[in-house]
C-alpha cells in the first residue's frame, strides 16, 4: 500500500503509514486490521477529496473478475481486501460530499466492493444517492450495477442496517427492476439477495413482485426470484408458492400418522403420510413439516423443515416415512411434555397431530 501511494505522491510519509497501519496487526482480525489501515490513512494522506482523490485512483491496480471473486495482491496496484480501509476512508473524509465519494466508489467497486461504506451516505441523503445508484443501475461495468443492489440492500450481513428501507423498499424497486435480467450472475445473484432482504419484513410485497417476475420469464429470472424468495419458501408462505407454479392441492386423502407417540430425547420422531389429490391430474408440490416446540413458558414455537419437492403424478398418491432425529444440540434446549407436527402441502397445513417428549431426569 505504501509503495503505491508513494508511487502517485512522492511527499507521502510512507514510514509513518507503515508504523501506524501496522499497529497490533497481527493479533488483529481482518476487520479491525482493516479499520488500524483507515487510521493510518487519516493520518497520512490529505483529508480532501480533490487532494486525495488521484492519489487513490492512480494507486489503483487491475479490475476483479466478474464472478464476486478479487484479483491477487502480488499485481500492480492495489486490489482485492486491500481495497476496504480504502473505501471506508472514503467515506469518513467525504460524508458531506456525495458525488465525488460516488466516483471514487465507482472506481474502487471494481476492484473489490464499496457496499459497506457507500450506506453511511444513503442514510445521510437517501434521495441523492438513489439518484446515482439509478444511474450505475445501467452502467456498462459489472461491478457497478452490481453496486447498484447490493448497496443498498437493506440487511446487508455485517453492514449498516438501512432502517429507512426496511421499513419502505419503494425506492429500491426500481433498481432492482432494471436488473432483473442482467446479463451476469453476479448481478442477478445481488437483485436477489436484495429481494430476500425486503422478504424477511414485507413478505405480501415480495410475493406480488414474484408473480409478476415469473410472467414469461427466462430460466436465468426463474433462478433469480425462487433464491430471492428462499426464505418465504422455506417459511411456506402461501403467496410466494403460488406464484412459483405450487398451487393449493385438494385432497381426496389425507394422513398423517406419528408412528413415536412418545419419542425419548436423542431418540427420533418418526411419521409417515399419505397424500391423494382429488383430480388425475399432475402437481407440482412442496412438502415441509414443522415441529412446534415446548418452551420453557409452556407455549409452543414451530420449526420448519423441508420434506421434499417434486410432481405428485396424476392419479397417484404422495407418501414416505421421515425420522426426525431429536438430540440434545447447544443452540436449542429441550422441555418435556407435549409437542407438535404439522405439514405444510404447497403451504397449506393439513393439520397438527401432537407427540409427548420425554427427558430423563439426571
Amino acid at each position: 500500500m505504501a509503495a503505491n501511494l508513494s508511487a502517485q505522491s512522492p511527499a507521502f510519509p510512507a514510514d509513518q503509514f507503515v508504523q501506524i497501519a501496522s499497529i497490533d496487526h497481527q493479533k488483529n482480525e481482518l476487520k479491525q486490521r482493516s479499520q488500524q489501515i483507515q487510521k493510518a490513512l487519516i493520518a497520512t494522506l490529505p483529508p480532501d477529496l480533490d487532494q486525495v482523490g488521484p492519489i487513490i485512483l492512480g494507486a489503483l491496480g487491475p479490475e476483479a473478475p466478474i464472478d464476486g471473486g478479487t484479483t491477487s495482491n502480488d499485481r500492480p496496484g492495489l486490489n482485492g481486501f486491500v481495497i476496504m480501509p480504502f473505501c471506508d476512508f472514503v467515506a469518513e473524509i467525504g460524508i458531506d460530499d456525495w458525488p465525488k465519494s460516488a466516483a471514487l466508489f465507482k472506481e474502487m467497486t471494481k476492484r473489490f466492493s464499496a457496499e459497506f461504506a457507500v450506506r453511511p451516505f444513503i442514510a445521510q441523503d437517501p434521495d441523492e444517492t438513489m439518484r446515482t445508484f439509478a444511474q450505475w443501475a445501467k452502467d456498462e461495468n459489472a461491478h457497478v450495477r452490481r453496486l447498484a443492489s447490493e448497496g443498498c440492500r437493506p440487511l446487508l450481513p455485517w453492514g449498516m442496517r438501512l432502517h429507512q428501507f426496511v421499513k419502505d423498499p419503494s425506492p429500491i424497486l426500481p433498481i432492482l427492476e432494471q436488473l432483473k435480467d442482467d446479463p451476469t450472475e453476479y448481478v442477478r445473484r445481488s437483485v436477489a439477495n436484495n429481494l430476500n432482504d425486503i422478504a424477511k419484513n414485507l413478505p405480501e410485497l415480495v410475493a406480488q413482485i414474484a408473480a409478476k417476475w415469473m410472467q414469461g420469464a427466462s430460466k436465468n429470472r426463474q433462478r433469480l426470484v425462487r433464491h430471492a424468495c428462499r426464505t418465504l419458501i422455506k417459511n411456506g408462505h402461501p403467496p410466494t408458492l403460488k406464484a412459483l407454479g405450487f398451487a393449493p392441492i385438494e385432497l381426496q386423502h389425507a394422513s398423517v400418522i406419528i408412528e413415536t407417540p412418545k419419542v425419548k430425547l436423542g431418540g427420533a420422531l418418526t411419521f409417515t403420510y399419505r397424500l391423494l389429490p382429488k383430480d388425475n391430474k399432475a402437481h407440482p408440490y412442496i412438502l415441509d413439516f414443522a415441529i412446534h416446540l415446548k418452551k420453557a413458558n409452556g407455549s409452543l414455537s414451530p420449526k420448519v423443515f423441508k420434506l421434499g419437492t417434486g410432481l405428485i403424478a396424476g392419479g397417484k398418491a404422495l407418501e414416505g416415512e421421515k425420522k426426525v432425529p431429536i438430540r440434545p444440540i447447544t443452540t436449542r434446549r429441550y422441555y418435556p411434555g407435549e409437542h407438535k407436527l404439522e405439514l405444510f402441502l404447497n403451504g397449506q397445513s393439513l393439520g397438527v397431530t401432537a407427540f409427548q417428549l420425554e427427558i430423563d431426569q439426571a
